[in-house]
C-alpha cells in the first residue's frame, strides 16, 4: 500500500513537471537499453514527456528500466506510438535533430540557440516536440519533413555520430538551461496559438484528395514529390487553429458543387 501510494504521489509530481519542456520524440529506437539511457539522460535534465514512436523493443522491456538508473517514472509514463504523425498530432512545433540540413528550406537551429529561441516564443513548451532519429540511420528525410526546423549539435565535422543518449543528454542541457532563465515569458497562451498538428495534417488530406479528384496529380510517378511539396508549404507555415479554420472555408468552398440559377 505505501509504495501504490508512493508511486501515486511520483505521478502526480511528475505530470507537474512535465509540462515545463519540450516533449521528446525517439523515431524507431532499435534497442530497449538505448531507449532506457534515454530516459535517463531526459531525467538528468528535468525533460519527463517521453514519446516512442514504432520501436523496435518495448520502453517497457526490464532491460531498459535497468538501463534507466532510477528514470523509471519516465519510462512508466512514455506513450507508445506507431507512426510520427500520430506522435506528433497534439503538438504545435516540432524541432527535428540532424546532423546536416540536407538541403531542406527550413529554419536550422543550433542547440545552443534554444535560450533564445524559448524566450521568444509565444508556444507553450509543453506543445514543443524534439525529434530523435534511430541509432543507425538517425531521421529519414520524410520525417525531417514533419519538422517545423530543424536541430543541430555542431561536433568535430569529421565525427558527428553521436549516441541516442548522447544526443537526448546535449539537447535536453540545452533545454534545461534555457528553462532555469527567469527571463522567460510569464504568459504562453497567445490570443491566436498555433494549429496542433493534426488540425493542420487533416486539412492536407483533404486538400490532397480534393486534388486528385480534379486531377491534379496527372503524372503517378511524380505524386509523391509533388505531394510533399505542397504539404511542406503549409507545415512551416506556422499556421494558427484561425488561418485552419479559414483555409478549410476556403477549400469547402472551392469544391461545393456550383448551384444552378
Amino acid at each position: 500500500m505505501k509504495n501504490q501510494a508512493k508511486r501515486q504521489k511520483d505521478l502526480t509530481v511528475l505530470k507537474g513537471k512535465m509540462s515545463a519542456l519540450p516533449v521528446f520524440i525517439l523515431v524507431r529506437p532499435q534497442m530497449a537499453e538505448n531507449i532506457g539511457m534515454a530516459a535517463r539522460a531526459m531525467m538528468n535534465c528535468g525533460v519527463y514527456d517521453l514519446r516512442v514512436v514504432d520501436p523496435r523493443e518495448s520502453p517497457f522491456d526490464e532491460k531498459a528500466y535497468a538501463a534507466s538508473s532510477g528514470a523509471d517514472p519516465i519510462l512508466r509514463e512514455a506513450k507508445v506510438f506507431s507512426t510520427l504523425k500520430e506522435a506528433i498530432a497534439d503538438l504545435n512545433f516540432i524541432l527535428a535533430t540532424t546532423a546536416r540540413p540536407r538541403r531542406l528550406s527550413k529554419p536550422v537551429f543550433k542547440a545552443s540557440e534554444l535560450h533564445d529561441f524559448f524566450q521568444n516564443t509565444s508556444i507553450p513548451l509543453s506543445k514543443i516536440g524534439v525529434l530523435f532519429g534511430c541509432e543507425r540511420t538517425g531521421l529519414e528525410n520524410e520525417e525531417l519533413e514533419c519538422a517545423d526546423a530543424l536541430l543541430t549539435i555542431p561536433l568535430n565535422p569529421e565525427h558527428t555520430s553521436l549516441n541516442l543518449s548522447q544526443a537526448v543528454l546535449l539537447v535536453g542541457y540545452e533545454c534545461l538551461q534555457a528553462i532555469n532563465q527567469d527571463q522567460l515569458k510569464a504568459a504562453r497562451t497567445p490570443e491566436n496559438p498555433l494549429a496542433d498538428k493534426a488540425d493542420v495534417q487533416m486539412f492536407l488530406d483533404k486538400l490532397n484528395l480534393a486534388l486528385t479528384e480534379k486531377g491534379y496529380y496527372r503524372l503517378t510517378d511524380k505524386r509523391p514529390k509533388m505531394q510533399q511539396n505542397l504539404d511542406n508549404i503549409f507545415l512551416k507555415a506556422g499556421l494558427t487553429k484561425q488561418e485552419i479554420q479559414t483555409l478549410h472555408g476556403v477549400l469547402k468552398s472551392l469544391i461545393r458543387p456550383e448551384q444552378k440559377s
